[in-house]
């Protein structure tokens, strides 16, 4: 069976689009979890679905993947809030879904903590209420988002956009940077020692 893109042409899409991607925007993510290090602050990831699976994912990376002395050297607080599924279907069973991440942050972050937002459409109500609340409880927030960049993309104090309306393409470009942002902070992290 014929499909009507080839692999290369998929290539091409996603190279495009990944160049599309501001290098500032990059470096801003960086900075804000670089900064959360140095504050000894607690960086908190929320995503639905793919880029629920990237916060699990960054957070681990996170976590671990910015070591290199793993006895000794000061370590970054991550906390993905994908990943409790009891504590998740409470929330959705009891209060609703859109309640899932605002109020794991309400009962576990501080002012000056990070919230990093991953949505690929930008507009999941959920990502947007704990946004809204981080907001307004002194929180950094930073909106990784496709698409047209929604709600989220206005709605967080600092952003990264990957401007693309193929879902998976998005989700595969903000995939690429999380790696690419693991190698950096690690080389940061391991300077700054």
């Amino acid at each position: 069976m014929e499909t009507k893109i080839s692999y290369k042409d998929y290539l091409s899409q996603f190279d495009k689009l990944i160049r599309k991607v501001d290098e500032l925007e990059v470096r801003a993510l960086s900075d804000a979890v670089a900064q959360a290090w140095a504050d000894r602050r607690t960086v908190f990831i929320i995503g639905n679905g793919g880029s629920g699976a990237n916060a699990s994912h960054l957070c681990e990376d996170l976590g671990k993947g910015t070591l290199r002395d793993f006895d000794s050297q000061k370590r970054l607080r991550a906390i993905s809030l994908t990943d409790n599924t009891p504590y998740i279907l409470a929330w959705a069973n009891d209060e609703g879904f859109d309640r899932i991440f605002v109020e794991q942050l309400k009962n576990l972050a501080e002012p000056k903590d990070l919230l990093i937002a991953i949505s690929g459409s930008g507009n999941s109500p959920n990502v947007l209420e704990a946004v809204r609340w981080a907001n307004d409880h002194g929180l950094t927030t930073f909106g990784v988002t496709g698409y047209d960049g929604g709600k989220l993309r206005g709605l967080c104090r600092l952003g990264l956009h990957a401007p693309s309306h193929n879902m998976g393409l998005v989700e595969a470009a903000h995939a690429v940077i999380f790696h690419y942002l693991i190698d950096e902070l690690r080389e940061r992290f391991d300077l700054r020692q």
